[in-house]
């Protein structure tokens, strides 16, 4: 199974993917792309601050070896803007997955220090990131993909400005 290739039809444009998650999509198809791995579907739980915004989940199973797979995505007027999808891999399954990420969107360095990596891609508007923590014959990773368009256009409407809360001072 190819893990990049495929992606919900409700997807805003060509763009990145992975397991046939695409940030950009409607909840629609996302939720038929979790059913289509043998999922629930996706639960969802809309923000009390701005009912536009919603934070789902849902698992899936690997298509090649059956590995529990979780899905976490927050949407933006049901159009996800952020996707990750994330496991504890074997190691050989991590490779896999690097792989095939490399065999669709290029060879990229990676970042690493210790035990922890990071090596991202960016097309057009999106961004996707593979991060990874290597453990004794296990890796914890994750592929994340954002799309900026859908974040871009998150405001509180005509008036207001974007809900982005500024940090807090140390201490």
């Amino acid at each position: 199974m190819v893990l990049c290739a495929a992606a919900p039809a409700g997807a805003q444009g060509a763009g990145l993917s992975f397991y046939g998650f695409r940030a950009g999509a409607t909840l629609a198809a996302t939720d038929a792309q979790v059913r289509l791995l043998l999922g629930r579907g996706l639960s969802c739980q809309r923000s009390t601050a701005d009912p536009r915004l919603q934070e789902c989940r849902a698992t899936v199973a690997d298509p090649v070896v059956q590995t529990p797979v979780s899905i976490w995505l927050a949407a933006i007027d049901s159009l996800t803007g952020v996707v990750t999808v994330s496991a504890t891999l074997p190691t050989a399954d991590f490779v896999r997955w690097r792989e095939e990420i490399e065999s669709v969107y290029g060879p990229q360095p990676a970042t690493v220090q210790g035990t922890q990596g990071m090596a991202q891609w960016i097309f057009g508007t999106q961004m996707l990131r593979l991060t990874w923590r290597a453990g004794a014959g296990r890796v914890e990773a994750s592929v994340s993909i954002v799309d900026g368009p859908v974040l871009d256009g998150w405001t509180l409407g005509e008036e207001g400005a974007p809900r982005i809360a500024k940090p807090r001072p140390p201490g």
